[in-house]
């Protein structure tokens, strides 16, 4: 995809990161940290990566809505609903705030289709710690990144950075497969 859209400069590389923060929110996992850095640098200033914050976030919203309607107008048996609440209450968050949480550790999938199925969860309510959890991961993650092209040579901070995102991913894996070994604790204080 970065090959297509690649030589169509920023605009492209914009095009491209929301394609992919939007298959993530809405199919399956695309590893969206590697391609927001890949992005990144390609203009590694913090005007560009605000830009690419801000189409991530857009494209998030877009997938998570998108994926709720479907789910909203399919009319899912109920005892597919009950297991969707089952799985929820057996996180340590049993609200709309796991989704923040979901950000260190990913354990919910298709979460548009999760804010559907969930009793009492809001889809307002829930948008907005996706948006929150998206500030602060990339928006970190950004910042990081940042701070590598600016104070070591180009080559340095691209190798630093895939580090970064590296670890980045290791680290929510790991803390994913503790939370989902660990499970059964429902917390509604978070």
């Amino acid at each position: 995809m970065y090959d297509i859209f690649g030589p169509y400069g920023a605009l492209g590389v914009i095009i491209f990161v929301f394609i992919i923060f939007f298959i993530d929110a809405l199919f399956f996992p695309t590893l969206p940290e590697l391609f927001f850095i890949i992005g990144f640098m390609f203009d590694p200033t913090l005007s560009f990566g605000l830009q690419l914050l801000g189409v991530a976030i857009a494209a998030e919203i877009a997938g998570i809505v998108l994926l709720y309607l479907i789910v909203e107008r399919a009319h899912v048996p109920e005892r597919i609903k009950k297991i969707a609440d089952r799985y929820i209450k057996f996180l340590v968050c049993s609200d709309e705030r796991m989704l923040l949480v979901n950000r260190a550790a990913p354990v919910i999938p298709f979460a548009g289709a999760f804010i559907s199925l969930v009793e009492n969860w809001k889809l307002s309510k829930a948008l907005f710690y996706v948006v929150i959890g998206c500030i602060l991961k990339y928006g970190i993650i950004m910042l990081m990144s940042n701070f590598f092209f600016q104070y070591f040579e180009s080559g340095d901070a691209q190798t630093y950075t895939i580090v970064l995102i590296i670890a980045v991913i290791a680290v929510s894996m790991v803390l994913a497969f503790h939370k989902r070994k660990r499970g059964g604790i429902a917390n509604e204080n978070c």
